[in-house]
């Protein structure tokens, strides 16, 4: 009998999230960028959602327990570089998601704070904000919320370029490690984001606005290209910079294409590179 030697390990990403049946955010739009960007995705499905570009029209939870039995799957066996949490319903699965976390010693953490989808559809309850919070904050080496979901978390509407200011200190100051506010709904030819971490850094990232109707899944799509950029060991600035990148790119590949009656996806395809592979240690 043969014996292979291996030599080589794939960059290994999982997305901790909710499914879109439309397949423009969520799960769906998280493997497609993980994949699109080099990297091996893996799965933890919280919900099944039915969706469309309409809408969604449906939730329906996975137990606990469930939740719990993927992620064990995944790590026990092929291991993950880098994690990345999308929509969390309730309670029970944000404490899953936590425990999860400290049991394998999850490091990488990339949390996508998912409360209002872009058709304005709940997908989270209210107790689940506050223990979302005390529970994966800590735990998370970055959180990106965007305007909306900043304005849920700190109890007031955000306006403009100090307000973010604001937000972002206030969401340090509640326990995460560093914070990227994402400025995309505020009004202007200008988008603006803001970077800011617990040792005090603040990194402006301005670009023009994209104008297109096709931004179903641009939050997902962002946190699962950070979740990648970590996974291939880049400083936290850097996956950031890069995923913007891509997301932007993504967007004005899919501005012109229809899919849908609704906001469609970006165009996740619109320059994969091959997988890339990290030596075995």
């Amino acid at each position: 009998m043969s014996h292979t030697s291996f030599e080589f390990e794939y960059p290994r990403v999982l997305s901790i999230a909710g499914s879109d049946s439309g397949g423009g955010a969520g799960i769906q739009a998280d493997l497609k960028t993980i994949a699109a960007l080099g990297c091996y995705g893996m799965t933890a499905i919280t919900a099944l959602t039915a969706q469309n570009t309409l809408g969604v029209r449906a939730i329906h939870g996975v137990p606990p327990e469930i939740l719990g039995h993927q992620i064990d799957a995944v790590v026990e066996d092929i291991g993950v570089h880098a994690v990345k949490i999308g929509m969390l319903h309730a309670p029970e699965i944000v404490m899953t998601v936590a425990a999860a976390i400290d049991r394998h010693a999850l490091r990488k953490v990339v949390l996508d704070p998912v409360m209002v989808a872009t058709s304005g559809a709940v997908l989270i309850d209210n107790p689940a904000i506050a223990v979302l919070v005390r529970e994966l904050f800590p735990r998370a080496v970055l959180v990106t919320p965007n305007l909306d979901e900043a304005a849920l978390l700190v109890g007031r509407p955000l306006h403009n370029v100090q307000d973010m200011e604001d937000a972002a200190a206030q969401l340090l100051a509640m326990g995460a490690h560093a914070v990227l506010l994402k400025g995309g709904h505020l009004p202007g030819d200008t988008v603006m984001d803001l970077l800011a971490t617990s040792e005090g850094g603040k990194h402006w990232m301005k670009a023009p606005r994209i104008p297109s109707a096709n931004t179903h899944g641009t939050g997902c799509t962002l946190s699962s290209a950070i979740a990648a950029g970590l996974a291939l060991d880049m400083p936290l600035l850097e996956a950031v910079e890069m995923a913007r990148a891509y997301v932007r790119a993504a967007m004005v590949a899919g501005a012109a294409v229809k899919t849908g009656a609704g906001g469609g996806p970006l165009n996740h395809g619109h320059a994969p590179v091959p997988m890339r592979l990290k030596p075995l240690l």
